[in-house]
Formats: C-alpha cells, sequence, structure tokens
C-alpha cells in the first residue's frame, strides 16, 4: 500500500469540473467482510448512486458508462479487494481518477458536485494519531502507517536494504561472527541486538546500513506531511539510527525491543500507547486556547467570520463537527458565504471548503464528535494565528 500525500489531496482540493465524484467506503484487510465481499458491494452501491446523481446533473446517458467506467474496474477486479486498508476513497473527474486505501475508517458516503469533498481525509494529517512506525533488524526493514485504531505496512522503495548484508557487504557476518568469537568473556562487547556499546567497526558498518535506510525512506517521506515516527529497535541501535536520520518528525523516544519478537497487534498497540500522549497533549492545547480566547476575536464559531478568516489564512486550527455539514454558497470574490437549509444540486459543503482553506494554508483541521467540540453550540470552530 502507499500513502496519500498532502501535497495530493492540495491538487485535488483546487480541480473544479463540472463533475466531481468523491467516493468513501470502509473496507478490510481480511475477515469475513473480504470472503463475503461486502467492500465491493460497498463500493458498487455507492456508483449506483454516482450514476444516478450524475444523470439528475445533465449528463448524458452515452457520456455516463466511459465517465464511470474506471470505478467500475475497480468493482470488477477481485485482486484489488485482497489488499485494503480501513477505507478507500475514490475521486473521479474528467481526465481524473484516483483512489487511495487509507488507514481510517469511512462511513459510506458519496458526494457529487463542482469540486471534490475531501473533508474525511483530514484525520490522515491532524487529530487522528496518524504516526508511522519504522522496525529495524539486521534482516529486515518494515515501515507502517498507522493510527489509534489501526496499522498498515507501506511498500518501500527499492532502494531501502532490506538486511545489513544488502549495505555492508557479504562478508558481514563472517565478520561479525569473528568479531563474537573474539569477544567471548567481554561482558563490554555487544551484538546489535543487544547490549553494551559494540566495537567502531560494527558501529560504523550499522550507521551505514541506517544511512541507506533513511535516504530510501526519505524518497517516500519527502513531502511537507510529517506525522511522528516511531523506530521499534534496540537502543543502541536507535541512537546510532538518530545520528543519521533526516525525517523530520522523528519521535524521540523508541520502542525498545527487536520487533521480531513481536507480533503486528502488539507491535501496534506498545507503539500506540509510547505516542498517544504527543496527539493528547496537541490536541488539548488547541482546545484550551480556544476557550481562552473566544469571543476575543482570537477564537471564533461563526462561520461567516471562519470562511473569510481561511481565505485569509489565519485560522491556526479548525475544529468541525465530524457528521455535521452545512450547505450553501461561497462567493471567492468578496470572501463570504451565504448559507442554506439543505443540499441542493446548485450548492455545495460550506465545510468541506472551509477545512480545505484551512488546510492548505497551513493549519490543522479536527474531525470532532459534536459533544466534544470546544463550543458544541456550532458546527465549526476556528482558533486563530496569534
Amino acid at each position: 500500500m502507499t500513502m496519500i500525500k498532502r501535497t495530493e489531496v492540495k491538487e485535488l482540493a483546487n480541480i473544479q469540473s463540472e463533475f466531481c465524484v468523491s467516493i468513501y467506503i470502509p473496507t478490510h484487510s481480511g475477515g469475513q467482510e473480504t470472503l463475503e465481499g461486502q467492500d465491493r458491494i460497498n463500493l458498487k452501491t455507492q456508483l449506483k448512486e454516482v450514476r444516478s446523481k450524475l444523470e439528475e446533473r445533465g449528463m448524458k446517458e452515452n457520456e455516463l458508462d466511459a465517465f464511470v467506467q474506471p470505478v467500475q474496474d475497480l468493482v470488477d477486479d477481485s485482486n484489488f479487494w485482497r489488499y485494503q486498508s480501513d477505507g478507500l476513497a475514490v475521486f473521479l473527474a474528467k481526465d481524473l481518477f484516483r483512489y487511495f486505501s487509507v488507514p481510517v475508517s469511512f462511513e459510506p458516503f458519496n458526494y457529487v458536485s463542482n469540486e471534490f469533498y475531501l473533508k474525511p481525509l483530514m484525520p490522515l494529517f491532524h487529530g487522528n494519531g496518524m504516526y508511522y512506525i519504522l522496525t529495524l533488524k539486521e534482516d529486515d526493514v518494515a515501515l507502517y502507517e498507522a493510527t489509534k485504531h489501526s496499522m498498515v505496512q507501506l511498500e518501500l522503495p527499492d532502494s531501502v536494504p532490506q538486511q545489513l548484508e544488502d549495505r555492508v557487504g557479504y562478508d558481514y557476518e563472517q565478520k561479525s561472527l569473528q568479531f563474537r568469537s573474539e569477544q567471548q568473556g567481554n561482558q563490554k562487547a555487544a551484538m546489535y541486538h543487544g547490549h553494551g556499546e559494540g566495537s567502531a567497526e560494527e558501529q560504523n558498518e550499522l550507521k551505514r546500513y541506517f544511512r541507506a535506510i533513511d535516504k530510501g525512506l526519505m524518497e517516500m517521506l519527502h513531502d511537507d506531511q510529517n506525522p511522528p515516527m516511531v523506530v521499534c529497535c534496540q537502543d543502541e541501535q536507535f541512537a546510532l539510527y538518530k545520528d543519521v536520520n533526516n525525517y523530520k518528525n522523528l519521535f524521540d523516544k523508541n520502542l525498545s525491543m527487536n520487533p521480531a519478537d513481536l507480533s503486528d497487534e502488539q507491535l501496534h498497540e506498545r507503539t500506540w500507547s509510547l505516542i498517544k500522549s504527543y496527539f493528547e497533549e496537541q490536541r488539548t492545547e488547541k482546545m484550551k486556547n480556544f476557550a481562552q480566547f473566544h469571543g476575543t476575536g482570537k477564537a471564533t464559531s461563526d462561520p461567516r467570520v471562519i470562511m473569510r478568516s481561511a481565505v485569509q489564512g489565519k485560522v491556526d486550527a479548525l475544529f468541525i463537527a465530524r457528521d455535521s455539514e452545512i450547505y450553501g454558497n461561497y462567493d471567492p470574490k468578496k470572501m463570504e458565504i451565504e448559507i442554506e437549509d439543505e443540499r441542493k444540486a446548485s450548492n455545495t459543503s460550506l465545510m468541506n471548503v472551509i477545512a480545505m482553506k484551512v488546510f492548505e494554508l497551513g493549519g490543522e483541521v479536527y474531525l470532532t464528535d459534536k459533544e466534544e467540540m470546544p463550543d458544541d453550540s456550532s458546527e465549526m470552530n476556528a482558533l486563530m494565528r496569534f
């Protein structure tokens, strides 16, 4: 599975077309739902609804089949459904078709408008505890994308060496065994899977290995999306890895274990226990600031004020009620919105528009249960940049 990048979401947010289709469904990496084809059925159902909406919006019948064919091909691809995460997001427009398997579960939903509906993707970037897990062993390297509720292994670039010998040469094992034999009885001698400091030669070889891993990872982690990365390895290895790391949000504490001793479930559970306070503290601080400054001009629950502030890049953090919507129209020249009571073919999701403006300009967007909003009398709360 490959990751969705912040730049890709920004690109989608800037697309305007007569027919933009967004589809979200929950998916499963295994279990009865996969065996029974429930995910495939969910997408088929959403596609049927999309076809009806496209017809209502004036798409000609002779164009409809060709337009939705890429989604239909996914429905029919039995191999595709064997490799899923927790959610599938599909985006379709003229000359554009993209889909992403992500570690966030969605309610089945579709949206047809002049722009894509991207709000459900926000937990991948803010507030849902998205983080990476890097497991380091001499004979295996793995990278996972995880949230509080899930963990999915990512496909690594070919440039990431999968074992130490790939980087330092096939004589490494012979040299290592010789070193260990010579150092028997010396309690200060260290094996990489273990204890003490190890020889300078061994440490240098391990650094070369880690440097090659870091270089390969940066080919896929160079985007400005920067969730924290937790490394699972022994403490001695982590100290060396930190010296060569270039990822800007490497978590300062490692899960001090040999990854080979953990099941996937244990790896996920223990890394989340290690890092959950990072997310809780960040979100809690934003909520405290909102409560402190609400009504002072530095925090507001007024959608009209939030819209103007979002366009001007003034919003530091946006809280939006997860299951709520505000529909209407937005005038970009005046930076004003007109709120309407219900969804129409002629209007749009203002919450989606505002969320994308905040996201594009570097603010944080938190999808939040209504009862947990800083000000639960409104569907949107915004904390301004100071």
